[in-house]
Formats: structure tokens, sequence, C-alpha cells
């Protein structure tokens, strides 16, 4: 397995990471949450109600604490002001854990909702110690591409996959100056990148899997980690052991991308 494909550096974060990621918002079990662990995966999104993972990194996270990365984050209210310090302060409880390396402010969908109050806030929480990196989530390519040109976060989780590629044009080229770490999420965009469209697509041809989704993203070589949520211990394995297969070759890209145009242009939303 090329582990240049496999394992990266998040960005200015420093952080060692595997590439694949692994949320459980699915309720996988936490048998499957230990196989990815033996499996070397070492990034971990915590939602804060997914007691499966909760219980796991609490786990593991009294020993070899440095090995893990764990993301974690507050919830964008949309029309009130989240409490930051205590919902950082109840993941932390939650975790068992001293410090949380990755804290992020999650749903941002309008530059209106990431206020300069809140990120002063959150800096000054940062400041103390109780998270390393700060970052947000966002579906506002553009909000996303700014704050990303101006430095301001350590971290960014973002929206990419085969049918929604707008990354590569508002946000991937505002990287290179403070080299933030990239965290993608929905690779199958919710599975359908892996069912075949009712129209569109020629019955005869066929129609990516779930790994190929995963090596779409993963070969840009500007997302460092991207998130799997796998409901079972097959789906994990499988996710896994097409990273084996390492980037996408020229055929298989323009595949992808194909098919991800179709996808797209079915049903526009979240766009």
């Amino acid at each position: 397995m090329d582990s240049g494909f496999t394992h990266t550096i998040l960005g200015r974060t420093g952080l060692k990471a595997h590439r694949l990621g692994l949320s459980a918002t699915y309720w996988p079990g936490k048998k499957t949450i230990y196989q990815a662990i033996d499996s070397g995966l070492n990034f971990f999104f915590c939602f804060g109600i997914d007691k499966q993972m909760l219980a796991v990194m609490r786990d593991v996270l009294k020993r070899d604490r440095e090995k893990y990365v764990v993301a974690t984050g507050a919830y964008n209210l949309l029309i009130g002001h989240p409490n930051l310090r205590r919902t950082l302060e109840k993941r932390l409880r939650q975790l068992r854990t001293d410090y949380i390396d990755i804290f992020l402010f999650l749903g941002v969908t309008k530059p209106k909702h990431f206020t300069p109050k809140i990120l002063d806030e959150l800096n000054a929480l940062k400041e103390e110690g109780k998270f390393g990196h700060l970052g947000i989530s966002s579906h506002d390519r553009k909000l996303a591409g700014r704050m990303a040109a101006e430095g301001a976060l350590d971290t960014l989780m973002i929206r990419y996959n085969a049918a929604h590629r707008g990354a590569e044009q508002d946000i991937f080229p505002s990287l290179a100056a403070h080299d933030p770490g990239i965290i993608s999420y929905t690779a199958t965009r919710w599975s359908q990148l892996t069912r075949r469209p009712k129209k569109g697509w020629p019955e005869e041809r066929p129609i990516p899997d779930a790994g190929l989704c995963y090596r779409f993203v993963l070969s840009n070589p500007h997302v460092h980690v991207c998130l799997t949520a796998p409901s079972n211990q097959r789906q994990l394995e499988e996710n896994i052991s097409a990273l084996a297969k390492g980037p996408l070759t020229g055929d298989e890209m323009r595949f992808m991308r194909e098919f991800g145009d179709v996808v797209h242009g079915l049903k526009k939303y979240f766009m």
C-alpha cells in the first residue's frame, strides 16, 4: 500500500493522519470502530451524540493519546449564539481527555453565521489549550476559500466529491499561502454516486462503488483526510481495501467525472 496515498500531514497543523477518517454517523458498532483502529485509521470525528464512538474513544485515548487525531465541534444554531465554551468542555468530559485536536464550528452555510465575535471566542479557547487547531465546516465554498486565503483557520471541513467539484475552483487555489488542513465529507454524495441514475447513464455502463468515490477524493492532493461513515464492518473493510489501489488512473478519473456530472444534473440540492 502506498503510504504517500494513505497517510498525510494535515497541513499546517502538523498532525499525522491516515487519509481515511472515521465518523460513526450510521452507528457501525463498537467492533467496527475498533477494527478501524486496528487497521491503522487514527482520525476520528465525534458528534457528541454518537455513543459508540465516544465509548471507544474513551477507551483508547487513555492509552497512547498522541496516536489519535480527534475532531469535534459546536453547531451553528442559525438563530442564536452557541455557548462555545460549554460545548467544548462537554466534549472534553465525554471523551475524558484534556484536549481536542481539532475543534470546528459546524454547519456554517452563510458568512453571517461565522461572525468575528465567534472567531474571537474560539481563538480565546484555543489559547487556553483546550484544543489545538481551529476550523469550520461549511457548504459555502466562497467563504471557505476566503478563510483559506486569509489564514484565519487551521482546518476546513468541506464537501467534495465527483458530483460536487466546485472546491477545485473556489477553495483549492487559495490554500497555498497558509496551508490549512482540508477534511472532506460526503464522498459518495449520500450514496447517490453508488446508485444507477434513473436517466442519463446507459444501462450497459458500470457504476462506481464506494471505493472509487473515496479514491476520487483522495486523488486530489489538496484533500488531506476524507471522512467515511460506514454502517457496518463489511463497508469499512471495503473502503480501507480500496485505498490499496492508490490514486485513480486517468481512465478512472474521466469515468468518475462523467458519472458525477450526470448525478449532479439529476437533482441539484445543497449546491
